[in-house]
């Protein structure tokens, strides 16, 4: 049975006095109206911070943190192995509010509350050593050295997208507050709950006070004054936007890391699985309703498997159980927004006028809630129409035939974009060789995005206009610090001697040059 927005009832957890406790922590006069997605109904009304709010936000936050920057790194990891416990604990909590403020389905939701615990196993493991000082050797042997030192950034600014709220507001912020930093969040307006209660959670696991700062409102009127606070930034976002934001960044000199747009390929070989690759593509065109950085927007097919494919991703999009629910059983919800399912019904009319053909979906769907659109598969789409080049961000993708294997490449990789791929074969060595030529910052080979995503100990970031810089392994943790290099010399003997002609000095500067390099020691 579909059920309609009217008789959908808000999880048990999330009651008012709760949504106006995790909003009161957010500094501002004007309210927003933040509504649950799958009725249109208001929940709370969000605080809107000023730039006098943003820059007071940015003065307790540095307060904070010189003094957890002075504090012993065990102590503060210990912060977050209590952390874990709690986020483990209270994931339904989380969920129910991931699922009120963005309407997706309940197993994306819960996916997302694994991420923070995720991060924060990987990095207790890794902090200690990647922030511990490293001895090296100066450029004399025996009478210098030089010793590497991590010292944090100041203040991270962190500006989080609706899509993965949660993950991204909070899972960001854990290495840039184990390296010793404060953090200022920007969460969108649509989407602030669930990043407040993480929050929260952190400071009752015994994160200080203040050290974890939130601001809200529109873009254009808080991103400015927070890059110009912000000794360093992190973005994920649109390609448009993070643009603007390294340009800001840039004039600031400031460091920042920038997770774009895509327009993500999946490349199905002629030996594929048939079966597996269909399950694959339904989750990675349809996961979270499209809503996913990595998810896949083009899929290509070798003429051989073409209809055969097509024939039975077809009828696997057309059983998907798509509905508002609180529970596990819908496989996919709402988009974020009634704005949003606009943008996505733009892209769809925009393909049909210009001869696409719509083989499934392609409409709203009012009768499910504001911001329902159908898991839509499209034929015929080229770079003359909207989606051919841009990224939908919804549940749309297309379908493209090849000839060749080379062919398949040439295709995926003609555009600007380069975050994810994918790849699919019971040959792994040879989509090995398919996925080295792909021009991606990710690629899966049987998978969508989860393995290569879920890899924390390895950098997941974009290439092209998909971005600058990555989150995870051990640069998502260093980009939040600042290298100091102590230098130490215990005798001069970086110069001519008293008497010495610099002839001779030079002289035997380069013999010793020679020897160190025979010697492997430089």
């Amino acid at each position: 049975m579909t059920l309609t927005p009217l008789e959908l009832t808000r999880p048990a957890s999330v009651t008012d006095a709760f949504l106006r406790e995790l909003v009161a922590r957010v500094p501002g006069g004007e309210t927003w109206e933040l509504t649950e997605v799958y009725t249109g109904e208001k929940l709370v009304g969000l605080p809107q911070s000023t730039p006098d709010d943003i820059e007071r936000a940015f003065a307790v936050a540095r307060e904070a943190q010189r003094k957890w920057a002075a504090t012993p790194l065990k102590q503060r990891l210990a912060v977050f192995k209590r952390a874990h416990a709690l986020f483990v604990d209270n994931a339904r909590n989380v969920a129910d509010l991931i699922q009120v403020e963005s309407g997706k389905n309940r197993r994306m939701a819960i996916e997302e509350t694994c991420d923070p615990p995720m991060v924060m196993s990987h990095y207790l493991r890794r902090a200690g050593k990647l922030l511990a000082p490293v001895k090296r050797g100066g450029p004399v042997p025996l009478v210098t050295s030089a010793t590497e030192i991590r010292q944090p950034k100041g203040v991270v600014g962190i500006i989080a997208p609706w899509n993965f709220p949660f993950a991204t507001g909070i899972s960001d912020a854990i290495p840039a507050l184990m390296a010793g930093n404060a953090v200022v969040l920007k969460p969108d307006n649509k989407t602030a709950l669930s990043p407040l209660y993480g929050i929260r959670l952190l400071e009752e696991a015994g994160l200080p006070e203040g050290l974890f700062q939130v601001v809200c409102g529109e873009g254009p009127d808080v991103g400015p004054t927070l890059i110009d606070q912000a000794d360093y930034v992190m973005f994920t976002g649109s390609t448009a936007t993070g643009r603007v934001i390294g340009e800001r960044a840039g004039r600031n000199l400031i460091g920042c890391c920038l997770e774009l747009g895509g327009k993500n390929p999946m490349l199905v070989l002629e030996d594929a699985d048939l079966e597996e690759t269909v399950r694959g593509a339904i989750f990675g065109a349809f996961g979270n309703t499209g809503q996913i950085c990595m998810h896949i927007e083009r899929i290509y097919l070798p003429e051989s498997r073409y209809e055969e494919f097509k024939q039975a991703f077809v009828a696997a999009t057309e059983a998907l159980d798509v509905r508002a629910a609180y529970d596990f059983g819908p496989d996919m919800g709402s988009l974020v927004s009634p704005d949003h399912m606009h943008r996505v019904k733009s892209h769809v009319d925009d393909a049909i006028a210009r001869g696409a053909t719509v083989l499934t979906g392609g409409k709203p769907r009012p009768d499910l809630g504001p911001a329902f659109f159908e898991p839509t598969i499209l034929e015929g789409v080229t770079k003359d129409m909207v989606c051919g080049v841009t990224e939908t961000f919804g549940p749309v993708v297309a379908l493209h035939k090849y000839r060749t294997v080379d062919e398949a490449v040439a295709l995926a990789n003609d555009t600007d974009y380069g975050l994810n791929a994918s790849v699919w074969s019971r040959d792994v060595a040879g989509a090995r060789a398919v996925a080295a030529r792909l021009e991606s910052g990710n690629v899966n080979i049987n998978d969508i995005l989860a393995t290569a995503f879920a890899a924390k100990s390895t950098p997941s970031g974009g290439v092209k206009s998909s971005g600058v810089g990555a989150r995870h392994g051990d640069q998502g943790l260093l980009k939040y610090t600042d290298g100091k290099n102590l230098a130490v010399l215990k005798k001069q003997v970086m110069g001519a001697r008293p008497g010495q002609s610099y002839e001779k000095y030079v002289e035997g500067m380069l013999s010793g040059l020679k020897l160190m390099r025979r010697l492997r020691i430089r």
